[in-house]
C-alpha cells in the first residue's frame, strides 16, 4: 500500500445485519469501518432478513467516510453463495469472508466475484483456524483482490484449546504469522476483538500491544470501543511532529549530497523517513474524516 492511498481503518465495527436499528445507529459512529455481520452475530432463521437489510443498507445508506463491509457466512454453509451475489449486486467496499483456510478458498470468491460481473468489490480474509494461520502466506498472495487480513482469535482460541490471557501468549505465534504473511504483500492487518466490551483499561492494553506487533488496527463488538481504538492507533502529537523533523533532516541532507541525516544524535535512513512518512500520511488521513 502506497503513502498516497493511505486509508485508516483504526476501528472496525461489527454490527449484526439482522438489527436495523444497529445499523441505524452505524451512520452516526466515529468508527472508519462497519462490518454488516451476516455470519455470527446472526441466527439462522433471521439470515435472510439480514441479508435484505444489508443490501438495502449499502444501496440507500448514508455513511460518510465509513467503510461498508458486508461479512458473508463461510464457504462450509448453505447461505455463503446467496449472501455473495447479493452483496455484488449493491458493491460494498468489500467482502469479509471467514475462515479462510487455503488459497482456494480465496480463489472461489474471487471467481464467484467475477461470475456476477463484480470487479471492483475487495475480498477481506478472516484467518481464524489454526490451518488458516498455517497457510497464511499462500492465502495473502492468492488474488490482487484480497486486500484486508482480519484476525479471528476467539475461534483459534476454541480450535486451540486454549484460554484468553492479557498477555495473548497463547495465539502470539499465529498473530505473528499472520502479520508476515499480510506484510509481504503491504495489506491491512486488522487485530481480533476484545470481549469485555466494558473493560476499557483491558482494551487499551490489547490495543496497545497490537499496534506495538504492527497491526493497523482493531475489530470492535460494541461501539463504547471505538475511542480507545481511535486514539491507539492513530499518531500521537509527539509521533506526527518526530516524524516531520526526520523527514525535514532527511530531505536536507539529500540537497546537500549525503545519503544519511543525523537528528537528536541518531543517524537517519531511508527506511526510518518511509516510516515517518507512513506516519504523516495516517494523520492527514485521520484529519481528512475530522478524526
Amino acid at each position: 500500500m502506497s503513502v498516497s492511498d493511505f486509508r485508516p481503518r483504526r476501528s472496525v465495527l461489527f454490527m449484526p445485519a439482522s438489527n436495523a436499528r444497529a445499523l441505524e445507529k452505524a451512520k452516526t459512529l466515529a468508527c472508519d469501518a462497519v462490518i454488516f455481520d451476516l455470519e455470527d452475530a446472526v441466527s439462522p432463521d433471521a439470515k435472510e432478513e439480514a441479508r435484505e437489510q444489508a443490501v438495502a443498507t449499502i444501496k440507500f445508506g448514508e455513511y460518510g467516510h465509513r467503510e461498508r463491509i458486508i461479512r458473508i457466512n463461510g464457504l462450509n454453509t448453505d447461505w455463503w453463495q446467496d449472501d455473495l451475489v447479493a452483496a455484488a449486486s449493491v458493491k460494498p467496499d468489500a467482502i469479509l469472508v471467514p475462515k479462510i483456510e487455503t488459497a482456494n478458498d480465496v480463489k472461489a470468491i474471487a471467481g464467484a466475484l467475477l461470475a456476477q460481473g463484480d470487479m471492483d468489490t475487495a475480498i477481506w480474509a478472516m484467518m481464524e483456524t489454526p490451518l488458516g494461520f498455517l497457510n497464511a502466506q499462500e492465502i495473502v498472495g492468492a488474488s490482487e483482490r484480497l486486500k484486508c487480513v482480519v484476525i479471528g482469535t476467539n475461534d483459534l482460541v476454541k480450535d486451540l484449546g486454549a484460554s484468553h490471557t492479557p498477555s495473548r501468549e497463547p495465539v502470539i505465534t499465529a498473530l505473528g504469522l499472520a502479520m508476515l504473511a499480510a506484510r509481504t504483500r503491504d495489506i491491512t492487518i486488522l487485530d481480533g476483538v476484545y470481549n469485555d466490551f466494558k473493560n476499557t483499561e483491558g482494551l487499551h492494553a490489547e490495543c496497545e500491544q497490537a499496534k506495538a506487533m504492527g497491526f493497523d488496527g482493531k475489530t470492535l463488538i460494541h461501539p463504547s470501543q471505538i475511542e480507545t481504538a481511535n486514539n491507539v492507533f492513530a499518531p500521537s502529537i509527539e509521533e506526527v511532529a518526530f516524524a516531520e523533523r526526520m523527514i525535514s533532516a532527511f530531505d536536507k541532507a539529500k540537497a546537500d549530497g549525503k545519503g544519511v541525516a543525523v537528528l537528536d544524535g541518531k543517524m537517519i535512513e531511508e527506511l526510518h523517513v518511509e516510516q515517518a512518512r507512513k506516519i504523516k500520511a495516517a494523520a492527514e488521513a485521520i484529519a481528512d474524516i475530522g478524526g
